[in-house]
C-alpha cells in the first residue's frame, strides 16, 4: 500500500508508465492479475486528477506505451531468426509498436475525461472509462488490418485448469470484459478512497473466488484426435537439410498400431502444426519447385507417404504452403503463396484448403515493399514471396471427422472473427508456429485461444511446432498439453461443443452493447442529484 501511495503522489507521467507495466504483469506467463487491477486503478486515479483532457490523453498514452512494450516484448525474438535483419532492431521495433498501440488507451482516457463533466464524479468517470476502453479495444482489433493481441480481459483468465472470471466471456465478449476489468479497478480505488475496508475485503474475496472457481467435468465427443508437437525449433525450421528430419519427427509421433490406441481410435483426426510440413502437396506447379522442396521431388509421393503415416481410418489436418502460379519473365512461376491448412486422407487425397486471412505484417508480407526493400528491410519469415490473404473464417465439413473451424496462428486472437456463424463447426483447429515468439508469446497465445473457446463454446485443437500445444475444452480449460520445447503427442477424445453462446449469436456487437450500457449508467450517475 505504501508503494501505491508513493506512486500516486509521484510525478504523474512516471506513475502512468509504472501502472502500465503493472497491467501487463496480469497477462501470461506471470498472471499477476491483482497487480493488473492495481495498475488500472492507478491509471483511473491519474485521469481523475488530470487538469485537462489533453493531460488525460497523454497519461493514457504513457500507460499504453509501457503496457504494450512489456506485453509484446516477445516480438524482439523474431529478429534473431532473420539473417537479413540485425537482432538489435527488435529492441527498437517493440517500443515503436508500443508507441503506436498506446494511441488506443490514450483515446479511451481522453474521451472519458472529456465527457466526464464539470462535477468530475469518480463513479461517472469509471463507467465512461469502461465504455471508452471497450470502444478503443474494438477499434484496435480492425484499424489498419487490426492488432487484437493482448486485450485487458486476458488478465481475468484463470490458470490452465480453470477459466477464472473469463467464464463471463459468453455474456460480455472480450472487449466488454476488458471494460469490466476497468470497473473492478475503479471499484477498488473508490473503496480505498472511502476507506471502506470491510466492503473492499469482501470485494477482493469475491473476485478471488471467481478467479479460482473450479472447472466443470469434461464432456467428450465421440471423435478421437491425435495432436502432434514435433519440437521443430525456429533455428532449423527453414533449413532444407533438416526437412527430412522434421518429417521423421512428425511420423514418429503420429504412427501407432490399433492395439496401442484402443477401440476409440479406429477413426481418428490427426492434427499437425503450422510450418511443420515443408512439402508442396498440390499438383500443377513447375517441377523446379517440387525439386527444391518436396520429398522425392514428387507431390504424389509426398501425399502417399503422409497417408501411410496416418494410417487407415485417419484424416490429417496440417499446415502447409500452397503456391499461386502466374507468369514471370515469360515462363510459369510462383507469384504469391498461401499459408494454408490442408486436409489429407489415408489414401493421400487432398481436401479443400483453408487459406489464412489475417496475415502478419513483416511476417508474411512486407508492406510497402517497393519502398522498404531498397532500404534493406525484409520479412521475419524466410522467402521473398508475399502471402495472399484468404477470405476469412470458414468451416470445412470432413464427414465422419466432424466439421472443422480453421484458424491459423494469430488469427485466433481476433474476437468474433474465428467462426463462420452461418456454418458453426464442431471444433476449431488452430495450427501455429510459436518458435519465434520468445518465452512470453506462447503462453499469451494459448491464453487467447482459450478465450475464443469460451466465447464461442467450442473446443480448440492447438498444434504448434515447439509449444505450447493443447486440447482446450469449450469452457477454456486446458485438458491436455505438450509444454514448450518438448516433442510429444496427445491422444484423447475431442471435448464436446456447447450450445451456441450469446456471444456466438451477436459477436462483437455484444461488447459494443455493453459499452453503450456503461455510457448510460455514467449519465445516470452524472445527472443524479447530489445529497
Amino acid at each position: 500500500m505504501e508503494l501505491i501511495t508513493r506512486l500516486i503522489s509521484a510525478e504523474p507521467r512516471v506513475s502512468a508508465l509504472v501502472f502500465g507495466l503493472f497491467a501487463a504483469l496480469g497477462f501470461p506467463p506471470l498472471g499477476l492479475w491483482p497487480i493488473a487491477l492495481v495498475g488500472i486503478a492507478g491509471l483511473v486515479w491519474l485521469i481523475w486528477q488530470a487538469p485537462t483532457w489533453r493531460k488525460a490523453f497523454g497519461l493514457g498514452w504513457l500507460f499504453g506505451f509501457s503496457h504494450f512494450t512489456l506485453t509484446n516484448n516477445w516480438i524482439a525474438t523474431a529478429f534473431t531468426f532473420q539473417s537479413d535483419l540485425a537482432p538489435v532492431i527488435g529492441w527498437y521495433a517493440v517500443p515503436l509498436l508500443g508507441a503506436i498501440l498506446a494511441f488506443f488507451p490514450a483515446l479511451a482516457a481522453g474521451l472519458a475525461y472529456r465527457f466526464m463533466g464539470a462535477s468530475k464524479s469518480l463513479a461517472s468517470l469509471s463507467f465512461l472509462f469502461a465504455a471508452t476502453w471497450v470502444l478503443a479495444e474494438w477499434l484496435r482489433s480492425w484499424v489498419f488490418t487490426g492488432y487484437g493481441w493482448g486485450p485487458l480481459s486476458l488478465a481475468l483468465l484463470g490458470p490452465h485448469d480453470r477459466a477464472g472470471l473469463a467464464n463471463l466471456l459468453p455474456f460480455f465478449g472480450t472487449y466488454a470484459l476488458s471494460g469490466l476489468v476497468v470497473l473492478i479497478g475503479c471499484a477498488l480505488l473508490g473503496l480505498v478512497l472511502a476507506r471502506r475496508w470491510i466492503v473492499m475485503a469482501l470485494g477482493v474475496i469475491a473476485v478471488t473466488g471467481g478467479m479460482f472457481w473450479p472447472a466443470p467435468q469434461l464432456r467428450e465427443s465421440e471423435l478421437a484426435v491425435t495432436l502432434v508437437q514435433p519440437d521443430i525449433r525456429q533455428e532449423v525450421l527453414d533449413d532444407p537439410s533438416n526437412f527430412e528430419d522434421q518429417f521423421i519427427k512428425l511420423a514418429r509421433q503420429t504412427r501407432r498400431s490399433p492395439s496401442e490406441l484402443g477401440a476409440d481410435f479406429r477413426k481418428r483426426l490427426v492434427v499437425w502444426p503450422e510450418s511443420g510440413l515443408p512439402d508442396y502437396l498440390r499438383p500443377g506447379y513447375p517441377q523446379r519447385y517440387y525439386t527444391q522442396m518436396t520429398a522425392g521431388g514428387d507431390p504424389d509421393f509426398a501425399r502417399f507417404r503422409v497417408g501411410q503415416v496416418i494410417g487407415e481410418g485417419s484424416m490429417l489436418l496440417t499446415g502447409a504452403i500452397d503456391l499461386e502460379i502466374g507468369t514471370r519473365d515469360g515462363r510459369p512461376a510462383a507469384i504469391g503463396a498461401y499459408n494454408a491448412i490442408t486436409p489429407i486422407g489415408a489414401d493421400g487425397s487432398l481436401g479443400e484448403r483453408y487459406a489464412k486471412s489475417h496475415l502478419v505484417p513483416f511476417g508474411e508480407y512486407l508492406p510497402f515493399r517497393w519502398a522498404l526493400e531498397p532500404l534493406g528491410l525484409s520479412r521475419f519469415v524466410a522467402g521473398t514471396l508475399d502471402f495472399i490473404p484468404g477470405p476469412g473464417a470458414q468451416t470445412r465439413d470432413l464427414g465422419e471427422y466432424g466439421k472443422a473451424g480453421m484458424q491459423i496462428c494469430y488469427e485466433i486472437v481476433f474476437s468474433g472473427e474465428v467462426v463462420d456463424p452461418a456454418n458453426r463447426p464442431d471444433y476449431i483447429y488452430n495450427p501455429s508456429n510459436d518458435g519465434w515468439f520468445g518465452s512470453w508469446g506462447p503462453p499469451q497465445h494459448l491464453g487467447q485461444a482459450r478465450m475464443r473457446a469460451i466465447e464461442e463454446g467450442l473446443p480448440v485443437l492447438r498444434s504448434t511446432t515447439t509449444g505450447i500445444s493443447a486440447v482446450i475444452d469449450a469452457g477454456g480449460v486446458v485438458r491436455a498439453k505438450v509444454p514448450m520445447r518438448q516433442e510429444g503427442r496427445i491422444d484423447m477424445l475431442i471435448p464436446a461443443a456447447r450450445e451456441p453462446t450469446l456471444f456466438a449469436h451477436l459477436g462483437p456487437w455484444l461488447s459494443l452493447i455493453w459499452g453503450a450500457f456503461f455510457v448510460a449508467i455514467s449519465l445516470v450517475v452524472r445527472l443524479r442529484p447530489s445529497r
